[in-house]
């Protein structure tokens, strides 16, 4: 199979920049007229993969908002990432999952294998130690999947640990130079990173050759000004702009998604 990075990067060429999220927020179900129960998460699912499936580089579910719903949420979820994979529309789980030996290689199993949660990518978090995603690193390598591995966020909790000294370089500059290194050789790196839009001060990226998932965008404030003012011109491309609520708080109108999803690729279009 082709590597991720390489799929993703020509997605990239073909559909747009974005990241389309499908976030099944409780407030936002209600703004959608549906109910906050499997029935309603399954009517929202299906619009968000009738709207994206081949007009988006990239689908990211937020896992936990399906978990809340137990097996029937799963359920939902492991058809909305089927239809969409069906359809050839890249589909990273948000699942931030982190643990290790045996239980990282169960959650790699789960999400990066070709069971029923089975995506092209999934986020995870390296904060047990880099080394601990081995068992991702590794079956992702295998199954042409990728990773994106939480290196900056913006969430005001994350410099306690992200911006912490680790010798000479804070935690999340180590946790991309560790990124970059598995991308090393690679024509498109598989392994990405996560990377708030709304930081004062981005990691050094210009080694990772992978892609750099970028949250924050709309509701969190950030946007494409914020996103040229973060990172250097020649890191850019390798962006992939995370929005989610912006986009989605124009449903449940299809033709309405449709319309915003479109001004948003415009919007990022400069990203390559």
């Amino acid at each position: 199979m082709t590597p991720f990075g390489e799929r993703l990067r020509q997605a990239k060429r073909e559909c747009g920049p974005v990241c389309a999220g499908i976030d099944p927020h409780p407030g936002l179900l209600r703004e959608w007229g549906l109910t906050a129960d499997p029935a309603g998460l399954a009517a929202f699912a299906e619009i968000c993969v009738e709207v994206y499936r081949g007009n988006v580089a990239l689908v990211k579910p937020q896992v936990a908002f399906f978990e809340t719903y137990g097996s029937a949420g799963l359920a939902v979820l492991e058809r909305a990432m089927a239809e969409l994979r069906a359809a050839g529309t890249l589909v990273l789980a948000d699942a931030k999952r982190g643990d290790i030996g045996s239980t990282m290689a169960a959650y790699a199993h789960a999400w990066l294998a070709d069971g029923p949660l089975g995506s092209d990518a999934v986020t995870v978090s390296p904060y047990l130690g880099f080394g601990s995603l081995e068992p991702a690193l590794e079956l992702a390598a295998a199954n042409g999947r990728g990773v994106f591995v939480l290196a900056a966020t913006s969430n005001p909790e994350g410099p306690q640990v992200q911006q912490a000294l680790a010798g000479e370089r804070v935690v999340a500059q180590a946790m991309v130079d560790e990124a970059a290194a598995r991308n090393a050789g690679a024509a498109a790196g598989s392994v990405g990173v996560v990377v708030g839009a709304t930081l004062a001060r981005a990691p050094e990226l210009g080694a990772l050759n992978g892609p750099i998932l970028m949250p924050g965008i709309g509701a969190q404030g950030g946007g494409p000004e914020s996103v040229r003012a973060l990172l250097p011109a020649a890191v850019l491309p390798a962006v992939v702009p995370a929005v989610s609520r912006e986009l989605l708080r124009a449903g449940p109108s299809p033709q309405a998604l449709r319309t915003r999803l479109s001004e948003l690729q415009d919007a990022f279009a400069f990203l390559g």
